[in-house]
């Protein structure tokens, strides 16, 4: 990944030779790999790839014994006034309306059994549970029938509120959402982005080719997704709003890269040079930087496997091949469009003639850029030292980061079946969430009688039904669900588990089920303490891996140990941020209004690792880049100092349209109406932001003036041309005399 790169420039070559080839050879590449997906499908997770820890446990053992809980839905029945009636119960409708339901219920083939009516304790409502054949995965694909028949008994009975809520319910209903936020998102991002790079290239051609690469590149990766679910398999489409982010910043950005550098050396020639040869000049300088930083993007990613988890492997599948896909496009399909398009993408002053009379001076951007670094230059200790106490500030919040995992009371209530799952735990505090405590021993049931027992006097538990014991046909296993009346992620439903676990299951079922009982505890609750302590066990590999990793590949584009050492800490330093705001701004209350969510006083236990294994990618991407500009002006002879400010002007307008670009990307999931889909925009923005200001505005140029040419050790880049072709020494940053007033006033 040092020096010269021959691969991409004969690779660009070759696609501006040939550029037809290369146009119908990528269609045909997206169409094999949409057709390939579609032909195999996707493969779904089971629910065997979820289980972790002591609750994964729980789960198996009630699966082996055929104690896994049927699939329930629930019907309620209450009336339309806000306040809760609690004749409602004992009305007349209301069992008519329940009658109905259990009639057209138990016409459905899905239906195995409808309960009879239960009143709320208050009176307040009527519930009809509905138990469902298969499994949980079966039942999303069943429920729509039911949601059918309780829409009918709504419109019969006008006067009540009838609704349906449970997992499959709200599963279902969820997805519905967010795939229709997610086509919203799109529509904002696209035409958002189309007008910053419109902005940024001043022409239509200029702006629309790299939105249709990251479409293409987004377009691909679905397919190939489709293949690699065969292999880590799909965790309920989580991973399809990530390729669309990563696929829109990475497609856009490489694209931008190239594209940019290729009018850059036109115009810098005044137009003298051939396009062939300025995309020549692109592809040995941006070409080289797109495919180191790939290769950075899909090794952070690549991080998210040690997780061992069902979701994050997903993720990074899908996130790695789009970003592939980005880098194969960037690198084949965008030379030759630029080739046939020719003049249509120059910039006005190169087309009239006038690039001429600039030939070898920055341009207003690099001006500003090279007199914002002029007093870093002057004063790189106090700058240092500022930027580090400002990144320190960011990030001390996450000192109090408190994490807990989506339940069905984090769901937005926009979702019907949410907001009737509130009004059902409302009214029946039983049916929310729940331990599943298991016992496989030679005398399960007593022990858990006894369990069940000792808990009707504990108050972190339900009262309102008799906990439900089932055994299975051997009477060597047992399970009882013990509700509680507390959202899942609240202190108090933890406090019950930590209690279930430590005290009453050791004096009770310890001493009763029988010598070599094994006994788990599962759940709604169990289950996201268990996968929270999982990941919080598998975090720091997960970061000790994409740190080193970060490393050999910044020492691998520079051969530079200060160079890839700074990289990663800077890494880490908008990593520390991005956590601290998003400590700062969802376990508080101020940012509801502004956001539109409601806090849950705790960020989602996937979001760090996400907003890390992203960022951190994309993060390196900007490096490189920014850093290869640096290192071109040292081969040319120039002096450290100069060659900082010198590449950090003349990469400023190419990298924060990049940025720029991304916040727009990741601020559209903000309209997703999902908390953790808010968290990991706000988390990414506000690193790229960090990143993009304080990073690369003060802490970079000023750690590299302080280095000076140490920096470069043990392999300081020679004098010499960058490209080493006939056009060489065309290319560059041009903002020597802004950097010599610096030199001087230091």
């Amino acid at each position: 990944m040092t020096g010269r790169n021959p691969g991409t420039v004969r690779i660009a070559r070759w696609c501006a030779v040939h550029p037809w080839r290369a146009v119908v050879g990528w269609l045909v590449f997206i169409v094999l790999c949409v057709g390939a997906g579609a032909a195999v499908g996707t493969n779904k997770g089971t629910f065997e790839d979820f289980w972790v820890g002591e609750a994964g446990r729980a789960e198996q053992l009630a699966s082996e014994s055929g104690l896994t809980p049927a699939p329930v839905e629930q019907i309620l029945i209450t009336g339309k006034g806000t306040a809760p009636d609690t004749g409602t119960a004992g009305s007349a409708d209301a069992r008519s309306a329940a009658q109905d339901i259990a009639v057209r219920m138990r016409k459905l083939p899905a239906v195995v059994s409808v309960a009879d009516p239960r009143p709320a304790r208050d009176g307040s409502a009527l519930m009809v549970a509905v138990t469902l054949r298969g499994d949980k995965e079966t039942a999303k694909e069943d429920v729509d029938a039911l949601l059918v028949r309780t829409a009918e008994v709504q419109r019969a009975h006008d006067g009540l509120r009838i609704e349906e809520t449970g997992s499959a319910s709200i599963s279902v209903g969820v997805n519905d959402k967010q795939g229709k936020d997610l086509q919203r998102t799109e529509a904002i991002s696209l035409p958002v982005t189309f007008v910053i790079l419109f902005v940024v290239f001043g022409a239509v051609l200029a702006a629309g080719i790299p939105v249709l690469l990251a479409l293409s590149a987004f377009a691909g990766a679905v397919g190939l997704y489709g293949l690699a679910s065969w292999v880590t398999p799909d965790a309920g489409g989580a991973a399809l709003s990530v390729i669309f982010m990563i696929g829109m910043a990475v497609g856009v950005d490489y694209s931008l890269f190239y594209l940019k550098r290729a009018r850059e050396e036109r115009e810098r020639s005044g137009g003298t040079i051939s396009h062939a040869a300025a995309i020549e000049l692109a592809a040995a300088t941006s070409g080289r930087a797109v495919v180191d930083s790939g290769i950075a993007v899909v090794l952070a990613l690549g991080g998210l496997y040690l997780m061992d988890d069902v979701i994050f492997s997903s993720i990074a599948s899908g996130a790695i091949l789009v970003t592939l896909v980005a880098v194969a496009g960037s690198l084949t399909v965008l030379p030759a469009l630029l080739t046939k398009l020719g003049r249509r993408l120059d910039s006005r002053s190169t087309r009239r003639g006038t690039a001429t009379d600039r030939r070898g001076r920055p341009d207003v951007g690099s001006r500003m850029w090279a007199a914002m670094l002029r007093p870093v230059m002057r004063r790189p200790l106090a700058t240092l030292l500022i930027g580090t106490a400002l990144t320190a500030a960011l990030a001390l919040p996450v000192l109090g980061m408190k994490m807990g995992t989506e339940g069905k009371e984090t769901f937005p209530d926009s979702v019907a079946a949410v907001a009737a799952y509130d009004r059902l735990v409302e009214a029946y505090p039983s049916e929310g969430p729940a331990h599943l405590v298991v016992v496989h021993g030679t005398e399960p049931t007593a022990a858990l009688r006894q369990l069940a027992e000792r808990v009707m006097s504990e108050p972190l538990f339900a009262h309102d039904r008799e906990p439900r014991l089932t055994t299975s046909d051997d009477g060597r296993t047992a399970l009882l669900r013990l509700p509680v009346p507390y959202a899942q992620n609240s202190a108090e439903a933890t406090r019950s588990l930590e209690l279930l676990r430590t005290e009453l299951i050791p004096t009770t079922v310890g001493k009763t089920a029988g010598a070599g009982a094994e006994t788990a505890v599962s759940g709604e609750i169990a289950g996201g303490v268990d996968y929270a302590e999982h990941q919080s066990g598998r975090l720091p590999w997960v970061i000790l891996f994409v740190s080193l990793t970060t490393l050999g590949i910044m020492f691998a584009a520079f051969r530079s140990v200060a160079l890839a050492v700074l990289g990663v800490l800077l890494n880490l330093a908008a990593v520390m941020v991005s956590w601290g705001v998003l400590t700062l701004v969802f376990q508080g209350t101020w940012a509801d209004g502004p956001l539109g969510f409601e806090s849950l006083g705790f960020v989602g236990s996937r979001t760090p690792l996400l907003v890390f294994a992203i960022l951190v990618g994309l993060s390196t991407d900007y490096q490189i880049f920014v850093v290869s500009r640096i290192r071109e002006a040292v081969r040319r002879g120039v002096p450290t100092r100069q060659a900082v400010v010198e590449g950090i002007a003349g990469s400023a307008g190419v990298v924060t349209s990049a940025a720029v670009i991304m916040v727009s990307v990741f601020i559209s999931f903000l309209f997703i109406d999902r908390v953790e889909m808010k968290q990991i925009a706000v988390g990414l923005c506000v690193a790229v932001l960090f990143d993009a200001v304080v990073l690369r505005a003060l802490i970079l140029p000023s750690a590299l003036a302080l280095l000076g040419d140490r920096c470069w050790w043990p392999d300081r880049p020679a004098p010499r041309d960058v490209t080493d072709g006939p056009h060489a020494g065309r290319s560059g940053g041009g903002t020597g005399h802004e950097v010599g007033a610096a030199e001087r006033g230091r």
